[in-house]
């Protein structure tokens, strides 16, 4: 169905992949709502009829997938606006938002229905058997199954967070009904009252659902690492000019699906011309822009490439760090000599929650190099990799 709605209102002539991706979203967000309006209905239904406090919750779980598909469905609205002055950056976050509002709706749907069920625990009743009931149920749970795989193939498509959410919800809501669809059958052939037990393990699931989904909006509003993958493609093209030596200090934003600004640092010889360099990195930044689509900032650091003393002492300062960790790495090494000793200049990078604190790991490379050689004198920033 999707596929074929997709055709009228998705069509990808003259639209920008920022807009078909908006498309795509509101697509989603509206026939979302109407399959859970009509699953709301026909398990309400369901629920009246048999008397089943564990159906009806099941029936305003669907209510609330409702609500969260037009949470969905405003936020792609509002991901799309262009920038402004009061948002420079765009508003690509929103995506982020509505994911997270999905999920406290999942989280407040988990509670009420765990609620209603220890109600029924307390007071527990037979519930009266129906064949339409179950037909309901079934029906439903393919519907669910339906919602679960375009959600979760197009979330992917479109490294969509909300779309995501809306999947990990259908999915869990096939747990669900199909638990009530078990202690539905279980009650009538075997005169046993678990409804509300059920109803408990259906909040449980749908209580994990919730928290699973906050955890992938909240963790790129909180701001994470980017993928292993996207720095490969920068570093790649980036080191494809025969210029740039290496590369170090990348940093990626994310501001949003689509919206994101790096900076870096690229190392590049000192003896040659800084213009055409600097020309040089003007190319490399709109080339990023280009293929990768994201803003770039490079910074050019100057380093000595013909200089053989420096280089075989950068290695051996390397190689005698890596004999305190492994994990330890280092860039812009430079040597400057004086009338009694040269201090070798250069950062340490350390992975985060490292064993030792910054100044051990300082005192420790002072020791390493002050016994590679007595003259010389380590000046050591340690930072971060924010990759």
């Amino acid at each position: 169905m999707i596929s074929l709605l997709a055709r009228f209102f998705c069509k990808s002539d003259g639209k920008s992949p920022a807009q078909l991706r908006t498309a795509y979203g509101i697509l989603c967000g509206a026939v979302g709502i109407g399959l859970n309006l009509l699953l709301f209905l026909g398990k309400f239904f369901a629920g009246t009829l048999s008397g089943s406090v564990a159906i009806t919750a099941d029936a305003f779980n669907n209510l609330s997938d409702a609500g969260s598909s037009v949470v969905t469905l405003l936020g792609f609205r509002i991901a799309a606006k262009a920038p402004d002055p009061g948002h420079p950056f765009g508003h690509g976050r929103a995506e982020y938002l509505s994911g997270l509002a999905v999920s406290m709706l999942i989280l407040l749907m988990g509670v009420e229905l765990a609620k209603e069920s220890l109600n029924k625990i307390l007071h527990p009743a037979l519930v009266e058997f129906s064949w339409l009931v179950i037909g309901i149920l079934a029906a439903s749970i393919c519907v669910k199954l339906y919602m679960a795989m375009y959600n979760r193939s197009l979330g992917k498509k479109l490294s969509a967070p909300a779309l995501l959410a809306a999947a990990a919800d259908s999915l869990g809501d096939c747990m669900s009904t199909s638990a009530v669809l078990v202690a539905t059958l279980i009650g009538h052939y075997f005169q046993l009252p678990v409804d509300g037990w059920v109803g408990v393990l259906v909040a449980l699931l749908i209580f994990k659902g919730g928290i699973d989904a906050a955890k992938d909006t909240i963790d790129p509003l909180l701001g994470k690492p980017p993928t292993p993958e996207f720095v490969k493609e920068i570093e790649d093209l980036v080191m494809a000019h025969k210029e740039i030596s290496g590369i170090h200090d990348l940093v990626v934003h994310d501001y949003g699906p689509g919206r994101v600004m790096i900076s870096l640092h690229a190392e590049v010889p000192a003896n040659e011309d800084v213009l055409a360099l600097h020309d040089e990195i003007d190319n490399v930044e709109k080339e990023l822009r280009e293929k990768l689509g994201c803003d770039a900032v490079l910074h050019m650091d100057p380093v000595v490439t013909d200089d053989g003393v420096t280089e075989e002492t950068r290695r051996r300062v390397q190689t005698l760090i890596h004999c305190i960790d492994d994990a330890i790495d280092i860039h812009d090494f430079r040597m400057v000599a004086g009338p009694t000793h040269t201090n070798l200049i250069f950062d340490a990078v350390v992975p985060f929650g490292f064993r030792l604190t910054d100044q051990e790991v300082e005192q420790k490379i002072r020791s390493a190099v002050r016994a590679l050689d007595g003259n010389y004198y380590a000046v050591v920033n340690v930072e971060r990799s924010y990759t």
